[in-house]
């Protein structure tokens, strides 16, 4: 098994190509298209969230699921849909989630619910997860050699395009309104493209199917799925409930379902079977901090995206095109300093990772010193060097951190430590929104300004948390095709 590394960090286990099948680049647009709507779907929201939650007089908390959720779902069901792929084949797994997530935007576009676009988006978020994996083991079957490292950068390049562009095309489509559509427009425009898409697949994509191909852990599945869901549950809504004794309830049920997690994984590995993540990785003490570090950094991504739209649109007054706008600082930097992380990774290696964190936390301190002194004024142009040092700091912590840890990892479990690092990344998102949110509405009731500095607070000191953190990851020692990535 190889293991390759995109220039944004994701990383792409593969088994041996298909001799059969010929190198050409049609294949990859298509799987280019999935790849940019997963991916952009997920920070596109963050400008709509604003429009969403007056048109569909939401609350706060379901403001928070539809972010949340997204996430929450692509985590659980990320292994198992790789898994489903090898059974199935890998091009009909990757249509299902094609379809889906056309069937599922279509239903957030026409929501007529807080209730339903929050449901609808657990159902995209299971959707991206069938269709990620599956992206990568099919980019991993139809090219080799250069080829392979050429569809790699494009995949990398795809994926920050999309992170960087997410916002500010949010924006223009919402403030575009065609047809009168608002804030729905930015998930209807997912269906003509999914379904050009689907009509593709079986056009131009080849099937694949592993000859050995791992059961699925359906059981394992359900205890991950209860302990995430207990514990997200209520940390979102036991705020603006008044911490029910149910809430506390759900806490302890959470850990329960953990412990009951670890004990069925080591029984399970113990008989051969196959479990989701591998007991063998947590034995390394390298690999529980590489991800555990990588849980404590996506924290704090999706949960700054939340809170600074909400201060920039309800704190401030600005529509969704300018809150783009002013996104976009935040994603040039972003997308500049990540081109060049691969290089400075074989250089730096885990240090690139403590530069990186030390330099979010700053952005953030300078961010909090603009809203503290401003309130919901001042000239927006003082937002920008906080923005582009979150921007930069993101862009340089992301690609070092998956690939020092998978540098260390064996042949043998370097697409397990793959999977579980990619799952740390999706919990990391949906468990950072619900605790920053409690941080946030918590402090509501003083304003959006004093709200998002609160915010800023908490998030300055889970960065200062991942840069000590770092100290534990592995060593110097990138392998070569970080090197060459």
């Amino acid at each position: 098994m190889t293991v390759l590394r995109t220039p944004t960090g994701a990383t792409l286990a593969s088994a041996t190509p298909n001799p059969e099948v010929p190198g050409a680049w049609a294949p990859l647009s298509v799987l280019m298209i999935g790849t940019f709507m997963i991916v952009l779907d997920f920070f596109i929201v963050n400008v709509a969230l604003p429009s969403m939650q007056s048109g569909l007089h939401a609350s706060a908390s379901e403001v928070e699921w539809v972010v949340a959720g997204y996430g929450l779902a692509f985590a659980v069901f990320l292994v198992a849909s790789g898994r489903i792929g090898d059974r199935i084949g890998r091009r009909r797994a990757l249509s299902v989630g094609l379809g889906l997530f056309v069937v599922t935007s279509g239903l957030c576009g026409l929501a007529p619910s807080a209730a339903v676009l929050v449901g609808a988006r657990f159902g995209q978020g299971i959707a991206a997860a069938m269709i990620s994996p599956n992206v990568l083991s099919l980019m991993g079957v139809i090219y080799a050699g250069s080829k392979r490292v050429r569809a790699i950068t494009v995949y990398g390049i795809v994926m920050g395009l999309a992170a960087a562009s997410g916002q500010a095309v949010g924006g223009l489509l919402i403030a575009a309104d065609v047809a009168g559509s608002g804030w729905r427009a930015i998930f209807l425009i997912n269906v003509p493209i999914g379904v050009i898409a689907l009509a593709l697949v079986p056009r131009i994509v080849p099937e694949s199917r592993a000859e050995h191909a791992k059961r699925v852990d359906i059981f394992g599945m359900a205890l991950v799925t209860l302990a995430l869901i207990a514990l997200v549950l209520p940390l979102i809504e036991g705020n603006g409930l008044g911490w029910p004794a149910w809430t506390w309830a759900c806490f302890a049920a959470s850990a329960v379902c953990a412990v009951s997690l670890v004990v069925h994984q080591r029984r399970l590995a113990a008989r051969g079977g196959t479990p989701l993540l591998d007991p063998l990785l947590f034995r390394s003490a390298n690999l529980r901090s590489g991800l555990l570090t990588q849980l404590a950094f996506w924290c704090s991504q999706a949960s700054f995206f939340l809170v600074l739209s909400l201060y920039l649109q309800d704190g401030r007054g600005l529509g969704p095109l300018d809150a783009g706008l002013v996104f976009t600082i935040l994603a040039a930097s972003y997308l500049v300093v990540s081109l060049r992380a691969p290089a400075l990774t074989a250089r730096f290696g885990r240090d690139l990772v403590l530069v990186g964190a030390l330099s979010v936390a700053g952005g953030d301190v300078a961010l909090y010193l603009f809203v503290d002194h401003f309130g919901g004024g001042g000239p927006l142009g003082l937002m920008a060097p906080g923005l582009v040092l979150v921007g930069a700091g993101q862009g340089l912590a992301i690609t070092p951190l998956t690939t020092t840890v998978l540098s260390h990892a064996t042949p043998q479990n370097a697409g397990a430590v793959s999977g579980a690092l990619s799952t740390m990344q999706q919990v990391g998102n949906a468990l950072g929104v619900a605790i920053t949110g409690v941080v946030f509405y918590g402090a509501l009731g003083d304003g959006y300004s004093k709200a998002f500095c609160r915010s800023l607070v908490e998030l300055v000191v889970l960065m200062i948390g991942v840069a000590l953190l770092t100290r534990f990851l592995p060593g110097r020692g990138v392998c070569s095709e970080a090197r060459g990535a």
